[in-house]
């Protein structure tokens, strides 16, 4: 991989990984559903006059939008307004993969590898470490909705998978036109019209910048510098380099928020990172031992 595609790849998780933080300077004026319904808003419009939208069903974008949208970052900003710590919730959140695999041997039919049962179990134990450490800046309830949000994430990935190969850019932002409408009814309701007008107008350059941060940075180029390197290279170089993302988020946390990495706190870290490495390169490891023997 040339150098300059290895700085890409490593600044979009950057972006990624860092994005937790944003997003909780974010919650200190917006309220959460409100946050989410501006960062949709804004990663649908204008985007969506420039990009044609992609061939797939309506049901398919409408699907992955509400999942991705309500279901994800609606319970994510809802966690991390007092529930769940930034640097905790990037971790937490990338559970998706294991539900992601449970949910393809449930509906999929698919065949999990021992590896992959023992990656599983790993990042359990990390997510349980986490649990039996809550405190004031995390509980039981973050822990539990970041882990639905991951859930969320996951069924869609089960969408993504239907869709086949197309610009997933295109598909992330037209899905953003079916997120939006739920996401405003739910500000509606848990945010209420007086706390959705009183952050909106409280708002200055830092907070629109955090919400262009998530909707342009997170969002547009993200998705886009990802897809246009897959496209490039094989998934294998490129993938694993999403591991990163929650070192990214737990470190940014440290930095720039004083956000205490304990040990227990490194521990569930190294086991959710060692679970989803396994997960990752496990299948790939086994496939290369057998190749000799069957050779």
């Amino acid at each position: 991989m040339p150098l300059r595609h290895f700085l890409l790849a490593l600044a979009v998780v950057a972006i990624w990984g860092s994005n937790f933080v944003v997003i909780k300077y974010a919650l200190h004026t917006l309220p959460p559903m409100t946050l989410a319904v501006l960062r949709f808003t804004f990663a649908l419009v204008p985007a969506c006059f420039f990009l044609r939208r992609p061939a797939v069903g309506w049901r398919n974008l409408a699907g992955y939008g509400v999942l991705i949208g309500v279901g994800q970052f609606g319970l994510l900003y809802l966690a991390m307004r007092s529930q769940i710590s930034p640097g905790l919730a990037s971790l937490v959140v990338q559970t998706q993969v294991f539900f992601t695999l449970l949910l393809a041997v449930r509906i999929r039919r698919e065949k999990v590898l021992g590896t992959q049962w023992l990656g599983l179990a790993l990042a359990a134990g990390g997510v349980a470490v986490i649990a039996s450490h809550t405190d004031g800046a995390t509980t039981a309830l973050g822990v539990l909705m970041v882990l639905a949000a991951a859930f969320s994430w996951a069924c869609a990935n089960l969408l993504t998978q239907r869709a086949g190969r197309i610009d997933m850019l295109a598909y992330v932002v037209w899905s953003s036109a079916f997120a939006v409408p739920p996401l405003l009814a739910l500000a509606w309701l848990i945010d209420g019209p007086q706390q959705m007008a009183a952050g909106v107008a409280a708002a200055d350059l830092g907070t629109w910048a955090a919400v262009l941060w998530q909707s342009v940075g997170n969002t547009l180029f993200g998705y886009g510098a990802w897809s246009w390197l897959l496209a490039r290279h094989a998934a294998g170089r490129i993938v694993p380099m999403a591991l990163l993302v929650p070192v990214f988020g737990m470190g940014s946390a440290s930095l720039l928020l004083g956000e205490p990495l304990p040990g227990w706190k490194l521990v569930a870290a190294a086991l959710v990172l060692a679970g989803l490495a396994i997960n990752l390169f496990g299948p790939r490891l086994l496939q290369l031992r057998l190749k000799p023997a069957r050779d």
